[in-house]
């Protein structure tokens, strides 16, 4: 009897030393990750009863936050400005988040261990816990520019503006866009038909144009060709260049002509480099491409940050892609933005940020700094992505693109407003072909930088069937470098 008792005794002290083992090790180990779960009705009854941190603007416009409601749950999330800034904040519902509110999850609800003190104090002292607040890198100004312009273009598009010193982005607009405060209802029935009718819709509006859509560059990647043939091909911005009328291409009967068949430089066959540049002469660049390689282009065009994967800002940015060309005749069409070329809005402004940057390219980043609720506060720190070109190069290109503006036979020149008083824009035109003949559903491209003598703001615009750059995607850039450089008491 007493053997019997003994194995029974001691089995259940193994059981007990188990459990023991096994509720330490869920404290200690596991604790996060059960709370994080979706069926945890705990954290999500406790999500609402705290409130979560708010979302500001560097320039300090509120931008998402928890206003007190009445009922079960004790707050409920607000957007005051809806649309406008749908892709940097997201939404936080009952189920899910999205964008910042996604990506700065915990923080804003203050369940990141790092406020586990601040957390520990309120408790203590009787305050209600309550999130960490976000402050975004976005100027608000830029920001209703970049989306009201979009909005009066009416046709899907995207636009980001960065600090080319810091990366930091100044303005991220997507249109069309949807409205957030939809998103924090309480109703679940209700979440879920709006959700499903957004995500059915033919315009896309939950799509981030900004950062996850993708488009042919056209002219625009003419910038990362020439910075190829000035870094490693031996010309320089005054090297005179092939410019035929047409170019044939091996391997096929096409024949590569510039827009509406022009000659390039008045037709003498030969044009500095920087007038080809200037003019965005398809044939110049499509013979340089061809000379230089598809190689050392794709070798080139991920310098400035394309072909990546493992940009987040923090949202994750979708990649913008150069495909090594198979023969050169394509490699003619890639070397002017065309073939199989794509890009964010994003990239096409690191395009601009590294030449305005002296060749350096910063990483973008949006979230500037986290304010806990004992007021400590965490800054990003600005770091350097990559140096595409050097300070010499990206003084000559700087000059090309500075002629795209201000040369009588540049691209851009005749784009209301861009000469203004005191505005000093440098610039790049794209007109990009998406598969049909008719030229008004060519997607419209501009990049840029301003003041052109010393740069604080870098942007890139895209328009999907805007027809020419210059007519519907520059106009765009030049009311949000005004509205930045207003802000600035610089315009």
């Amino acid at each position: 009897m007493n053997h019997a008792l003994r194995r029974i005794s001691l089995a259940c002290l193994v059981m007990f030393v188990l459990l023991l083992i096994n509720v330490n090790y869920l404290q200690a180990f596991q604790a996060n990750s059960l709370a994080d779960r979706s069926g945890n009705i705990r954290s999500f009854d406790q999500a609402y009863q705290y409130q979560r941190g708010s979302i500001t603007t560097a320039d300090g416009v509120t931008i998402a936050k928890s206003r007190p409601v009445k009922g079960i749950y004790k707050f409920q999330r607000y957007y005051p400005y809806g649309s406008v800034y749908a892709p940097v904040t997201g939404y936080d519902s009952l189920y899910s988040q999205s964008a910042i509110e996604q990506a700065e999850n915990k923080l804003l609800s203050g369940t990141d261990p790092t406020l586990t003190v601040p957390n520990l104090i309120n408790l203590i002292t009787g305050k209600p816990q309550q999130g960490a607040s976000v402050q975004v890198t976005i100027n608000s100004k830029a920001q209703q520019a970049a989306y009201d312009a979009l909005k009066a273009a009416g046709k899907s598009g995207g636009v980001v503006a960065v600090d080319p010193q810091t990366g930091a982005i100044l303005a991220l607009a997507s249109y069309p866009s949807f409205n957030p405060n939809a998103y924090a209802t309480f109703n679940g029935q209700k979440l879920d038909k709006l959700d499903a009718k957004l995500r059915h819709e033919a315009s896309q509006p939950l799509l981030d144009r900004a950062i996850n859509a993708s488009y042919p560059p056209g002219s625009t990647f003419k910038i990362v060709t020439s910075s190829t043939a000035i870094g490693n091909g031996g010309y320089n911005s005054q090297t005179s260049v092939y410019a035929p009328t047409s170019l044939a291409l091996a391997d096929t009967t096409n024949r590569l002509i510039n827009s509406d068949g022009e000659a390039c430089g008045g037709g003498g066959g030969h044009v500095p480099l920087i007038l080809a540049f200037a003019q965005s002469c398809n044939t110049v660049f499509g013979y340089i491409g061809i000379k230089l390689g598809s190689a050392a282009l794709k070798q080139e065009a991920e310098k400035f940050g394309m072909n990546s994967s493992s940009l987040t800002i923090p949202m994750q940015v979708s990649p913008s892609n150069y495909v090594l060309a198979a023969g050169q005749a394509l490699t003619a069409y890639s070397a002017i933005g065309q073939y199989s070329d794509t890009v964010t809005p994003l990239q096409e402004a690191m395009f601009s940020s590294a030449i305005a940057n002296g060749g350096k390219l910063m990483k973008p980043y949006l979230v500037q700094d986290v304010k806990a609720p004992d007021l400590t506060t965490v800054q990003a720190k600005t770091d350097q992505l990559s140096q595409p070109v050097s300070a010499n190069v990206a003084s000559q290109i700087k000059n090309m693109m500075i002629s795209v503006v201000q040369s009588s036979y540049g691209t851009a020149h005749a784009v209301p407003g861009i000469l203004a008083p005191g505005l000093n824009i440098a610039g790049k035109t794209g007109t990009a072909q998406n598969g049909t003949n008719n030229t008004n559903l060519n997607d419209a491209v501009f990049t840029a930088f301003a003041p052109a003598d010393n740069p604080t703001i870098a942007i890139g615009v895209v328009i999907k069937g805007g027809g020419y750059g210059a007519a519907a995607a520059a106009p765009i850039a030049v009311q949000v470098i005004k509205a930045y450089l207003a802000f600035l008491g610089r315009q």
